[in-house]
């Protein structure tokens, strides 16, 4: 293209809270990635931070990052900086994520952006099911400034329809979907985990993949597997726990892990740049957050072949077929969680089995290809434009 000519390419600008490491991150990275340059331009606007290694994810070289370091508080304070950034930048689509950056929604309409697009990904332990009436109204009062919404479970869709009042022809249901090349069914043996003190073929490894937070809720899991290995010490020798991920919880895991004296059971493994080869490390996997919506994690976790121990909540229920590709059990009860991971420890079998079936469900409803298709048509239709 030369110096003079004009871009007729879509521009997309999405919005966020910090682009970083994270689950709601790495699927702006996949779409970023996979939409077809041809139509595409894109511009992640974070309002706190960009992280430089993170940023590296996006393969595209014509991607711009700005980061505009948000002091604590409503974003309002950044106003006049969004609405000149939008005002310079002229994007066709704004596409804002969760509740930190709805209200920039607000300045994206003052500023003349076409499409506003607001995606629901999930809710975190200070609102674990979406009733406090303070984020509520936010979301009724930034309502008229927001174009369409995107969903990615039917609870998150329902939520909006019935608390926040959303038109039905306003909100489209997108779930998320996975790389079924990078994440690949692990074979008969588990694979070997790069520095894992765990990777004898005579154990039997339950992990998680996540940021260590509260609303990760890894301590749940944790005292699940106290429980498990205490009360059946049968299969406490083969036994294991692994942990992958970082975070402000760390620290009280691992008091909780040497005050239960499980240092040789349980593995602190840290943030991962091999996920994909860390799920092929595992047996089972499980998922114990007090509120999610629809997780990347359970299905990159089906996709390689692992059956999913999950609790049930937000979206949770849409992706584990209960007794058929995993358990669901209830949040933040750890003896039947407990109960729930024995069942696999005891018959390894049934979770090859209910692996095979995740894998199979990953492949017909949760394609990466599909929800970037579901995406590219919906920025065209509501920009006007032809495919």
């Amino acid at each position: 293209m030369s110096p003079t000519a004009k871009d007729e390419r879509l521009l997309v600008m999405h919005v966020v809270f910090s682009f970083a490491v994270g689950g709601l991150e790495n699927g702006v990275v996949n779409l970023i990635n996979r939409l077809d340059a041809r139509r595409f331009r894109h511009v992640v606007v974070a309002l706190t931070k960009c992280d430089p290694g993170f940023c590296a994810r996006v393969t595209r070289p014509d991607v711009e990052f700005v980061a505009l370091h948000k002091p604590p508080g409503h974003s309002f304070k950044l106003f006049p900086a969004l609405f000149r950034l939008f005002r310079k930048y002229r994007p066709g689509v704004v596409h804002t994520r969760n509740l930190a950056a709805l209200e920039t929604s607000f300045p994206a309409w003052l500023a003349g952006v076409p499409v506003r697009i607001h995606g629901e990904h999930g809710w975190d332990v200070t609102d674990p099911d979406g009733t406090n009436p303070k984020y509520r109204l936010i979301r009724r009062l930034h309502r008229p400034f927001v174009t369409h919404y995107i969903a990615l479970s039917g609870h998150l869709k329902a939520y909006l329809r019935e608390a926040i009042g959303v038109p039905e022809g306003k909100v489209t249901r997108i779930c998320n979907g996975v790389d079924l090349t990078r994440f690949e069914a692990r074979g008969p043996q588990r694979a070997l985990i790069e520095g894992s003190p765990f990777n004898d073929q005579g154990l039997y490894v339950l992990g998680t993949v996540g940021r260590l937070q509260a609303v990760k809720d890894q301590m749940n899991l944790l005292r699940a597997f106290v429980l498990l290995i205490r009360r059946r010490p049968d299969l406490a020798p083969r036994t294991r726990l692994v942990l992958a991920g970082d975070g402000p919880m760390r620290g009280a895991l691992e008091t909780k892990i040497a005050r239960e004296c499980v240092q040789d059971h349980v593995w602190l493994a840290g943030e991962r740049g091999d996920v994909p080869n860390v799920m092929r490390g595992f047996d089972c996997f499980v998922l114990p957050s007090q509120a999610e919506g629809i997780s990347n994690t359970i299905l990159e976790a089906m996709a390689g072949g692992l059956p999913v121990v999950a609790t049930a909540v937000g979206g949770n229920g849409e992706l584990v077929d209960d007794g058929v590709t995993g358990t669901l059990v209830p949040p933040q009860d750890p003896a039947l969680l407990a109960d729930a991971l024995e069942r696999y420890v005891s018959r390894p079998e049934l979770g090859v089995e209910q692996g095979r079936a995740g894998r199979k469900r990953v492949e017909a409803n949760f394609s990466l290809d599909g929800m970037v298709g579901q995406y590219a048509g919906l920025y065209q239709s509501l920009s006007g434009l032809s495919n």
